[in-house]
């Protein structure tokens, strides 16, 4: 323990000298992706036009060994978003669209849970996480998976906001679904091809894609990793096509920095206007308060059209994260200084990116150093560990209880949620199985803990182990099961109402919706 002590110390004191970017940020990623045990990285600096800092760290492959590039492509996941809202605001631009009109003029098939609320929301509403849901509200439905993305947001109908119309911040993915389905509506192309025509080729983006199986199929692709009983596991990759304008694009640092340098030259690239300036600054206006300071040297945070807002140390920040099934990534524009970076890594289970992040802001603004990735480290494994023990209480209490006979049996049947549609639950010997009628790469393993409550293990780490509570009588006199996966995915708890006692497996056609009623 002495040891690491005096290691930290003496890291600390060699890396305080000099600029961060160019002295020390090499060794310090080298050294903390062994701490986090993150398998591959790759980072992108940009100052004044230029890249001053480009590299891959790690493997892209476990199995195979294959390292990291600055061609390695990650799922960027919500760093798509400010595609999505560049996008939008350049539509209003040209005269397709104005940001102020009402998202049903454009999409008849869009309705909230009320009349009043569809007839009222705009499009600067829903880029700008405005609506009244809360954060990752519906996503349990939502996040990969076999929807539509037409049949996504008539499902928006059976959703009932936590929040007051325009009273509080909700991060929104739906909302920023919505918003790409508009570009068909009015320019006759796809969400797809309208990034690709206006920003991927125009900027070189040759490894950047919205797709899944171009993703799957590209030899430059990384694999996706978790941590899963304290081991790292490699996992597949979300197929997220359907949340494309929130979540899909695909790319590496080396594309990305081109991307960073057009938005920091306020939309030129090589010389040439990509974006004009005015779409640039419209995205980069705070439309929604996100929240209070966030510690020393951070006064504001906001949301503007696909970017968060605030400050560190007197310079605005415009920033966003990204999240997905093992991907995690970064993407910072400090317009004052004519600076940015972005970060990719290929693990879920980690805070480095974020740490790094800190690290290259504060060296920007001359703070003193401190090594934010051994404070976040300590954080998410005390958390971690704190995880892993209520896990192993969890399963050593449903080893030990003895449920009633034909306890799994009496759980057989068929629930449904008016939000999510139906889950089937079939008896086993020991335990009983869960399926989902729009996720078939999902099942859950049911186990009893006492008479009301379950334990749930996903066979996707993504969605974690949870108590669950069963209800054979409630005031309605139904059988009913919670539903509740990591928070990370859908904060809220779903509960399913039994609706037959007989099981049922999904076929493709009962994965297909049913038609929406519109609610008068």
């Amino acid at each position: 323990m002495k040891k690491i002590i005096a290691f930290i110390l003496i890291s600390n004191l060699s890396l305080a000298q000099g600029n961060f970017v160019n002295d020390s940020l090499d060794i310090y990623i080298k050294r903390e992706l062994t701490r986090w045990n993150l398998p591959g990285l790759a980072i992108a600096v940009v100052k004044e036009g230029k890249v001053i800092f480009m590299k891959g760290y790690g493997l892209a492959n476990v199995a195979k060994k294959i390292p990291v590039t600055e061609n390695t492509i990650f799922q960027i996941a919500s760093n798509s978003k400010a595609f999505t809202g560049t996008s939008l605001a350049l539509l209003e631009y040209y005269g397709k669209l104005n940001l102020n009109d009402k998202v049903k003029k454009y999409l008849p098939y869009f309705n909230m849970n009320e009349d009043w609320r569809t007839e009222q929301v705009t499009i600067t509403d829903i880029l700008s996480h405005r609506i009244g849901y809360g954060t990752f509200q519906s996503d349990l439905l939502n996040w990969a998976s076999n929807r539509t993305r037409k049949q996504l947001i008539e499902n928006m109908i059976n959703v009932t906001p936590k929040y007051g119309f325009r009273e509080k911040y909700g991060y929104c993915n739906m909302g920023f679904l919505t918003a790409g389905e508009i570009i068909p509506a009015v320019c006759d192309t796809s969400w797809d091809d309208y990034l690709k025509y206006h920003y991927f080729i125009p900027l070189e983006m040759k490894n950047t894609g919205t797709t899944y199986s171009a993703f799957i199929n590209s030899p430059n692709s990384s694999k996706a990793y978790t941590l899963w009983n304290n081991k790292l596991t490699e996992i597949t990759a979300a197929n997220v096509d359907n949340l494309g304008p929130a979540a899909s694009i695909t790319s590496s640092v080396n594309d990305l920095s081109k991307w960073v340098m057009m938005q920091l030259a306020d939309g030129k690239y090589n010389g040439k206007q990509i974006v004009p300036r005015e779409v640039i600054k419209k995205t980069r206006n705070s439309n929604t308060i996100v929240g209070e300071s966030a510690g020393p040297g951070n006064n504001f945070n906001t949301y503007g059209l696909g970017w968060f807002l605030k400050d560190e140390y007197g310079k605005k920040v415009v920033t966003h994260d990204g999240g997905a099934n093992g991907f995690l990534s970064q993407t910072v524009l400090i317009p004052e200084s004519n600076f940015g970076f972005v970060i990719l890594t290929n693990s879920d289970s980690q805070y480095l990116f974020e740490a790094i992040g800190k690290q290259i802001i504060n060296d920007l603004n001359k703070q003193p150093y401190y090594n934010y990735s051994v404070f976040y480290y300590n954080s998410f494994k005390a958390n971690y560990n704190k995880d892993q023990e209520e896990i192993k209480n969890w399963r050593e209490k449903a080893a030990a209880f003895k449920p009633v006979t034909d306890a799994y049996k009496k759980l057989e049947g068929m629930y449904s949620n008016a939000v999510y549609g139906k889950i089937a639950i079939q008896a086993k010997e020991k335990f009983a199985e869960v399926t989902f009628q729009f996720h078939p790469q999902y099942n859950g393993k049911l186990q009893f803990l006492t008479e009301n409550t379950l334990l749930i293990e996903y066979n996707n780490p993504v969605l974690g182990i949870k108590e669950i509570t069963y209800l054979e009588k409630n005031k309605q006199r139904q059988k009913t099961i919670e539903i509740k996966v990591n928070d990370f995915v859908d904060m809220d708890t779903y509960i399913f109402i039994k609706a037959d006692d007989l099981y049922q497996s999904f076929t493709p056609e009962s994965t297909m919706p049913t038609a929406v009623p519109k609610k008068k």
